[in-house]
């Protein structure tokens, strides 16, 4: 073997190895990048989880406003990353408790009862007017002292949070996707999509509440959103009872 056909070999065995090396460093960067996704999602392969869809308020019979629809898609579409299973249930038959799978809860309390119960139990901080009537402050959030008010198709308001069962160290997160309108429980599951590692760097597999403002949704739709604050501590701070009585006796009167 002359000189040259060994410094051809040897540059191949080179960039084989090269070659090698480099695959063998992707996928385990790729399969950590996984494993911190399945850990901050809870859903490890081939685990099962929830998705809990409201109905259209706006119409009578039992159905799922089309935003509403897109949000479940972009879910389906994490979930499906994470190798998990899901198992879709509407908010009227979703009757078990939280933490032995992961649930996504998608729609606000006027919609979804199974959000209501959530936010009963786990964000005592936080109150949605709900009034059939219109008014200034139809759909406005209360956390803590402070109120954001509805103004649709130019500001609105949508609630992401992650929740765990402080009792239980391997309880499985809940999401909440709790917006004033549809397109805005479309914006905080596609905000979570785009940030979601951005997010577990920050919070890790701890509980978060996320106030978001969607803005212009009828010329941007659900894509531009800002994160107003991170409502964590005020949203599990119970309201005084003051508070609770004034927004009782405004939606009464």
């Amino acid at each position: 073997m002359n000189d040259d056909v060994r410094n051809i070999v040897l540059g191949l065995v080179a960039a084989g190895i090269s070659a090698a090396l480099g695959w063998v460093a992707r996928t385990y960067l790729w399969r950590r990048r996984l494993r911190r996704k399945q850990a901050f999602f809870g859903l490890p392969d081939n685990s099962e989880c929830l998705l809990v869809v409201n109905r259209d308020p706006a119409t009578s019979e039992p159905a799922v406003h089309r935003f509403d629809v897109f949000a479940l898609l972009e879910l389906s579409a994490l979930i499906k990353d994470c190798g998990a299973n899901v198992q879709v249930v509407t908010q009227d038959t979703a009757q078990q408790g939280f933490g032995e799978r992961t649930e996504f809860c998608v729609g606000g309390p006027a919609s979804n009862r199974r959000m209501m119960a959530h936010m009963a139990a786990m964000l005592p901080g936080v109150r949605v007017n709900v009034d059939a009537e219109p008014g200034p402050d139809r759909g406005a959030f209360q956390i803590g002292s402070e109120r954001h008010r509805l103004e649709a198709g130019v500001t609105e308001y949508v609630l992401l949070a992650r929740l765990t069962a402080a009792q239980r160290r391997d309880a499985r997160p809940v999401f909440l996707f709790c917006g004033q309108r549809a397109i805005t429980n479309q914006a905080a599951t596609r905000y979570l999509a785009r940030n979601h590692e951005r997010l577990h760097r920050k919070h890790g597999n701890n509980s978060f509440v996320l106030l978001l403002k969607v803005v212009n949704s009828q010329a941007y739709g659900p894509d531009v959103v800002e994160l107003v604050a991170d409502v964590t501590r005020a949203a599990q701070t119970p309201l005084p009872a003051q508070a609770v009585s004034t927004r009782a006796s405004h939606r009464a009167s």
